[in-house]
């Protein structure tokens, strides 16, 4: 059965959808069945991987609200191993649709259900919020990463953060846990990033992954081709690390 795994921060710009696909897309080029789950109605991870949010004619939005199934809305993508459960402009409504729904905060864990065992891994990008959106994907987790940008205010908003995870463990999913912490836009040389990473793992002892994303611009012009990073520019040094951070993911589990 394929484990769930959100990437979650309510703070937006720290690197989630990057992460998404990215690491997504390294744990399928080392051999394991990866599904994309865009639950963020910006679409960035559904626009990542080169498929058009305007276009698609199923969506995570029909499975929401009750309109469809997984099994319907889900894409095969020109990646090794990689398929996409896309978001659309619809999803922004799915907030408000759902505050009427019955079970509203457990639609996706039931219809990522049928389809969990075809996948090694589910890797679900979540809006930069703490609305209805965000806490599906945590009721459907098992686990979250948390990418903590290196900069000044990195740490501002993770108790909270942590406070909203601790609800969710005790009201809705007794198992939910944190994955890893991973640093990114990360440089080495910079006193400021080793003032970040020395906070963050203080307040995340044994929990911040040993590899950090770097800078890149290569990183940031792959979404724009959409292409994960491993099909955008295999020598980079976002491409290592993603691939570092798949395997450190790999011997874990």
């Amino acid at each position: 059965m394929g484990r769930i795994i959100a990437i979650y921060n309510q703070k937006g710009g720290v690197g989630k959808t990057t992460t998404t696909v990215n690491l997504a897309s390294a744990l399928a080029a080392a051999g394991k069945r990866v599904l994309l789950v865009d639950m963020d109605p910006q679409g960035n991870t559904t626009g990542g991987v080169g498929i058009n949010k305007n276009k698609v004619e199923a969506s995570v939005y029909d499975l929401l609200i009750g309109n469809g199934t997984a099994e319907e809305a889900i894409l095969p993508l020109p990646f090794q191993n990689l398929h996409l459960l896309p978001a659309d402009q619809a999803l922004a409504g799915a907030e408000i649709e759902l505050t009427a729904v019955n079970r509203r905060e457990s639609r996706l864990k039931a219809g990522l259900a049928p389809v969990r065992e075809n996948y090694d891994y589910i890797l679900i990008d979540c809006p930069p919020s703490l609305g209805l959106l965000s806490l599906n994907a945590l009721c459907a987790t098992d686990s979250v990463i948390i990418p903590i940008q290196c900069e000044y205010y990195a740490l501002e908003g993770l108790a909270q953060l942590m406070a909203t995870m601790r609800q969710v463990k005790r009201l809705h999913n007794p198992t939910l846990d944190v994955e890893g912490v991973l640093l990114t836009m990360f440089d080495g040389r910079l006193n400021l990033t080793q003032q970040v990473m020395a906070e963050v793992k203080k307040f995340f002892p044994r929990k911040v992954f040993a590899t950090p994303i770097p800078r890149s611009v290569r990183l940031a012009e792959a979404p724009s081709f959409g292409k994960p990073i491993n099909y955008y520019d295999r020598s980079s040094r976002g491409c290592k690390a993603y691939d570092a951070l798949a395997q450190e993911l790999i011997r874990k589990h």
